[in-house]
Parts: C-alpha cells; sequence; structure tokens
C-alpha cells in the first residue's frame, strides 16, 4: 500500500521523566466505579435514574437534551450510590456500587463483514445510544460530533506525540478485529475519505488493518506537535468555513469497534500512567474498568510528598482530584511533584541542571538526552506579551501564531478566522504555552477565542 509520507520541521519534544513502558498490567479491581463526563461542557443532562437504584451495566443513566438519542450508560452493574452535581446544577458524576453480577444491557451489534453495508442511521443509533458518539469529535471548535451532519472526512489520531498519551500500538496491539471493524464504520459515516495518521514506525503495524480503498495512512514524522491532529488536518485536509470534520483516537476507536462488534459497552479500556510522580516500577499501561476510581488505581503507585494528577498529558491537560474517578474518554495519566521552591540566583547559574528549550543554558549542550524531572513550578509569573515569533517555532501549521493570538485577545474574532483560527484547537498552542517567556495560558485563550466565533456563529 502507498503512503504519504510528511516530514515536519517545526516542534520541540519535552524528555520528560516517567515513560509508562509499553506493557499492559490489569488494574482492574472491584468496587465504586463512576459515569464522569467532565470533558464534555457543551452537555446538557437529564437524569433517567435516581439515588438508589439498581442498574445493569449498559443501562442508559443520563440524557442529553440538546443532541436527540444521546444517551450515557453505566460503566458498571450495581446500585446508584450517589449523583454529584457541580456548578450550577450541572450533574458532574454518577457514582455506582459494583455487584460483579455481569449482566449487561445489549445493542444492535453486527458482524465483522456487515459493518460497511450497515446503514449510516443504523450505526448512529448504536453510538447514540451507548454514549460513544461522545469519543468522535468534530472540528471546529472540538465539540461532541453532531449526527445531523455529514462530515466531509474523518481523522483517526493514531501517533499523538504529547507526552504520555497511551501508546496507540499498545492499545490496539490484540485489539486489530474491533480496530478494523471501528474502520469499516467510519467509513459509513462520511461521504469522503477515512484518514488513520501514524509515526513512520508504526506504519508495519497499521498497514495490514487498514480495510478498503476509503481508508488511508499517512505518516508523520517530526518533534511534538507533529502528531495533533489539528496537524494532520491541516497538511491533508484543511478546514475552511462552513467545513465540518470528524477526529477520534486509535484507542477510542477500538472501544468503537468492540461496540458495533458485541452490542455491549466496552467494561475496560488501555490507560497510560507515567511522569516523575510514579514510582519507576509502576510506569506502564493498565487495563482499567471504565470509569475507576482514581484512589484505587494511584494507591500505592505514586512517589512520596504532593503530586499533581492530570488527565490526558501535561501540555493541555486538567487537572484531576486523586480521589475522583476516570472521565469517559480519558485514557492517560500523568503525575507530577509539586514545585513550591525557588533557586536563589538561578537566573546567574550557568543552567547545567536546569531546563531549556532554548541553547542559552549548559545542559542543552552537555545534557542533550536526559529526562527531566519536572514539577509544576512554572519559574516565573505572568508578563505582557512580547511579539518575537518564538510561538510559530511550536507549531508546524502555516499560521502566524502572534497575530493569531493578539486578535484573539482584542476579540476580533473575523480577523481571527482568516489567520487560521478555526483549523486549530487549544491543545496545538500548549507547547507555545510551555516555552512561552511571558508565562501566558495561551491554551485558554484560544479555547476563549473558538468559544467567541462559535457564539458568533462564524
Amino acid at each position: 500500500m502507498k503512503r504519504d509520507l510528511f516530514i515536519l520541521r517545526k516542534g520541540f519534544d519535552i524528555r520528560l521523566a516517567g515513560v509508562p513502558v509499553r506493557e499492559v498490567a490489569d488494574a482492574t479491581s472491584p468496587g465504586t466505579s463512576a459515569l464522569c463526563l467532565s470533558g464534555f461542557p457543551e452537555l446538557k443532562l437529564r437524569l433517567l435514574v435516581k439515588e438508589g437504584d439498581w442498574i445493569k451495566r449498559g443501562a442508559p443513566l443520563l440524557e442529553d437534551k440538546r443532541i436527540d438519542g444521546l444517551r450515557f450508560c453505566a460503566p458498571a452493574g450495581g446500585r446508584i450510590r450517589a449523583v454529584v452535581y457541580g456548578p450550577r446544577r450541572s450533574i458532574e458524576r454518577m457514582e455506582i456500587d459494583g455487584d460483579d453480577s455481569g449482566a449487561t444491557e445489549t445493542l444492535p451489534h453486527w458482524e465483522s463483514e456487515e459493518i460497511r453495508k450497515v446503514p449510516r442511521a443504523d450505526l448512529l443509533a448504536s453510538l447514540l445510544g451507548s454514549g460513544a458518539l461522545c469519543l468522535i469529535r468534530r472540528r471546529p471548535f472540538s465539540r461532541i460530533a453532531d449526527p445531523a451532519v455529514v462530515p466531509k472526512s474523518i481523522f483517526v489520531n493514531a501517533m499523538n506525540t504529547a507526552p504520555f498519551r497511551v501508546d496507540s500500538q499498545v492499545a490496539v496491539s490484540g485489539e486489530e478485529k474491533a480496530f478494523r471493524a471501528g474502520l469499516d464504520g467510519l467509513t459509513r459515516l462520511t461521504d469522503g475519505c477515512v484518514h488513520v495518521c501514524v509515526s513512520p514506525e508504526q506504519a508495519a503495524q497499521f498497514e495490514p488493518l487498514i480495510p478498503s480503498d476509503r481508508v488511508r495512512l499517512h505518516a508523520f514524522r517530526g518533534r511534538h506537535p507533529a502528531g495533533n491532529t489539528s496537524v494532520h488536518i491541516h497538511h491533508l485536509d484543511p478546514i475552511r468555513p462552513g467545513d465540518t470534520v470528524w477526529t477520534i483516537s486509535a484507542a477510542d476507536l477500538v472501544l468503537v469497534g468492540r461496540l458495533l462488534l458485541d452490542g455491549v459497552l466496552p467494561a475496560t479500556r488501555i490507560v497510560s500512567l507515567g511522569g516523575p510522580g510514579v514510582r519507576v516500577e509502576h510506569r506502564r499501561h493498565y487495563r482499567v474498568r471504565l470509569g475507576a476510581s482514581l484512589q484505587a488505581l494511584l494507591k500505592d503507585r505514586l512517589c512520596s510528598g504532593e503530586n499533581r494528577v492530570v488527565e490526558k498529558d501535561v501540555l493541555s491537560g486538567t487537572l484531576l482530584a486523586a480521589d475522583g474517578y476516570l472521565a469517559w474518554g480519558v485514557s492517560s495519566l500523568t503525575v507530577l511533584p509539586e514545585g513550591r521552591q525557588s533557586v536563589f540566583l538561578g537566573w546567574m547559574l550557568p543552567g547545567l541542571f536546569q531546563f531549556s528549550h532554548s541553547r542559552l543554558l549548559l545542559s542543552t549542550w552537555f545534557r542533550p538526552f536526559t529526562r527531566w524531572n519536572h514539577t509544576t513550578n512554572m519559574h516565573g509569573g505572568l508578563r505582557a506579551m512580547v511579539a518575537t515569533g518564538l510561538y510559530d517555532q511550536f507549531l508546524p501549521m502555516r499560521i502566524l501564531t502572534d497575530f493569531l493570538v493578539r486578535a484573539v485577545l482584542a476579540k476580533d474574532t473575523e480577523e481571527a478566522v482568516q489567520l487560521g483560527l478555526l483549523e486549530t484547537d487549544p491543545e496545538d498552542f500548549a507547547l507555545a504555552a510551555f516555552a512561552c517567556p511571558s508565562k501566558m495560558d495561551l491554551v485558554e485563550i484560544i479555547r476563549k477565542g473558538l468559544e467567541d466565533v462559535e457564539a458568533e456563529g462564524l
């Protein structure tokens, strides 16, 4: 099979200590689990059950008021222990005391050969009824895919380069049939092409899994953010005003494929656990229950001292409470030690033992391959923005990053759209925020900009 190879020059790899090894350990355990939807602020949920009810795994618990038919199902069977509310009475999570009875609610399912012929409406009904549609995001704005809109193409990300996202090869290994079924299902959801994006080293594993001519394999080589979906879209099928593109990760596509084949909401998923705050022997991939308790997962696996747990990756992820639950759609956890200490006259030191993304310190010359035990310390405070062109070094897209950020700050949505805002996602600016001398939260700035454009209906 012929595949494209894109070589990207811009970007930067943060050599963070604590890489999870490519081994899978079982971390499933009975007890409390939860349906947690914290990563989907656009949802407006309605309860279908109440506290004290006994339910099966896969039973519908919540439904969305905006998307007709979109329901969210129980990750485990048992008794509804509590419904936890967040700000403005939004439903934050539903906690379930598991009984391990094995009883499940079923949905329509198909054989592998049948999936590529199933009507689009039937596939969407299965994704809506299980809540698996939320694993598919639409661009621009990175919202839940709208079933009423046919996307011009769908992108499957199998090579995320951010530290430490779940390794797609580990997630797909042993689940090749489900991954292929997921790809077949995606071809029924779009009239265009399904693009699978991998690194050159992964191509040999994924090449035999491409089911048809409507699925194309592309390889991207480069430093982070070469693995971001926005970069892939920019180089393969750019978004213009009015366009809609859907995206999904390879790890999530495995869950979709298992759902289509079995008709049952999967009970487990692969989650990576890494970072300097994790003990060396526990830095690996784990098979955990959906909605698993983080307290049970992290128990005796973290280093001593105060740590910060981040879902997804350290660049663009969100803070988690150590006593919380694995949110729907999350497949990566990173733990960093809290950094509250300061270095006296650190700016005067030669920097042999200090990290730098530039070549100003001796560490970049004498310790180029060191993995650094980063903490949460920002090493500085917020300053005024200075347009230096530095941000452009970290985004391999034809976008003037400085001018785009300034347009968003000025709330000039028309200019921001002209400068390429619709092609981006907040995570694309996380690396620039990491290197920003002004310590600006570029991720949040771009997120607010996209929300403004969405609200104006551009």
